[in-house]
């Protein structure tokens, strides 16, 4: 008897929705993606430039820094530039140890925020906590504003930690310190939406979020934290580093909890090189959701790695050009085309999977390798439908490429 084989199901972690500006975050709203800004918020002409990039590169939410009283005046003219020019993106508002005095001075300035977040380990350190945090609360409250809770394993609530490591020094066996740590930071996450209810925050106004840097403590913490609560939780590995080493630490530690389906809003913290691009975040979050089969952003592009059969570059540069190519296109597609995210296209390099990857593909070409005759077969919905060669072969594939996704629509699931 043959057995079926099943992928792996996602079942979504059940959360309420929380209205954040135009995105609803939890419920069966779909996983979104975050970024933030690294400018001067008191600089608009900057800060709404990098607002914009952004956004134009996925991000369906954008958090800028309110750390003091200029920051806090340029808010709503960074929002009034973005509503002048259709940006309709929401805008979060990050504050730390002086957001009690920022929202009692600006109301009126913080109110074009779409949410706030606050840092329970910095919103004040003793009996000034609960006033500090109450004045936070209260302006979410009269202003109808939702609210991340964001604890931190870089700032946690000290005074929270110093009570809990006491407590664990008086145990016949202690536990570790690292199993306090990550206590104390669930603990600290539910206390204060706890104390947000009960001064009125609505349940339904409450995101959570608990970041370490350590791969292994974020999965442990959000598991723990999502069987304790139905708030939406916010994911991210904080300070994940540069580079490559970010891209797999944020994309090992988001992948195993958003398979397990906890997450309902994510970001990758990566640290830019000099004057690069601060997009390069939105897209990585954008791959891993992508890779899960959670949500498609962009036609996949899927190419041979290389090796002795292919002495040239040529199937690199191809495979290059025409990702760089696709995205290009996809603003107008997006809009014109419902469904091209999830088109695949396939450049593969010789003869050995070339053609078999091709034919997984919605459209792909396998070019030849070392020793093979200079010619490249297309295959289409599973089908080879002609052969390129030639000086014009990348412009005819691309040229293919815009003729599937205009007149096939990109109906997906059709290849063979």
């Amino acid at each position: 008897m043959t057995q079926t084989i099943k992928l792996p199901a996602i079942h979504r972690r059940r959360s309420v929705a929380v209205k954040v500006g135009n995105v609803i975050i939890g419920g069966t709203a779909p996983i979104a993606v975050q970024s933030m800004t690294s400018t001067d918020t008191a600089d608009v002409q900057t800060t709404v430039a990098q607002i914009i990039e952004l956004a134009e590169a996925g991000s369906e939410l954008v958090r800028i820094t309110v750390n003091n009283e200029a920051a806090a005046r340029a808010i709503p003219a960074i929002a009034e530039k973005l509503a002048s020019m259709n940006i309709n993106i929401p805008l979060i508002g990050d504050f730390h140890y002086n957001g009690h005095r920022l929202v009692k001075k600006y109301p009126q300035h913080i109110a074009h925020l779409d949410k706030l977040r606050i840092n329970p380990g910095n919103v004040g350190r003793g009996s000034k906590h609960d006033t500090q945090f109450t004045q936070l609360v209260e302006y979410a409250c009269q202003y109808q504003k939702p609210l991340r809770i964001g604890v931190n394993w870089g700032s946690l609530d000290q005074d929270l930690l110093k009570n809990k490591l006491d407590e664990n020094a008086k145990l016949a066996k202690p536990l570790p310190l690292t199993e306090i740590t990550y206590r104390t930071i669930i603990e600290s996450a539910l206390q204060s939406a706890e104390q947000a209810e009960s001064l009125g925050l609505p349940h339904n106004a409450i995101i959570l979020s608990a970041k370490l840097s350590d791969v292994q403590g974020l999965v442990c913490v959000y598991r723990m934290l999502a069987a304790k609560c139905d708030y939406p939780l916010h994911l991210g590995l904080t300070e994940a580093g540069m580079g490559q080493r970010a891209t797999v630490y944020s994309s090992a530690a988001l992948a195993i909890l958003l398979q397990q389906g906890i997450g309902d809003t994510i970001r990758v913290s990566l640290t830019p090189d000099p004057d690069a691009s601060r997009s390069e975040e939105v897209r990585i979050a954008q791959n891993i959701l992508q890779a899960l089969k959670i949500r498609s952003f962009i036609p996949t592009v899927i190419a041979c790695p290389g090796c002795g059969r292919t002495s040239s570059d040529y199937f690199q540069k191809l495979a290059a050009e025409i990702q760089s190519y696709i995205r290009q296109r996809m603003p107008d597609w997006k809009t014109q085309y419902p469904g091209v995210e999830t088109m695949t296209v396939a450049v593969m390099g010789c003869v050995v999977n070339g053609p078999g990857e091709s034919k997984h593909a919605d459209i792909g070409i396998s070019l030849p390798g070392s020793g093979e005759r200079p010619v490249a077969p297309v295959y289409i919905d599973g089908k080879h439908q002609l052969t390129l060669s030639g000086d014009r072969l990348v412009a005819d594939f691309k040229a293919l490429i815009e003729k599937y996704v205009k007149e096939y629509n990109v109906n997906p699931g059709t290849a063979d």
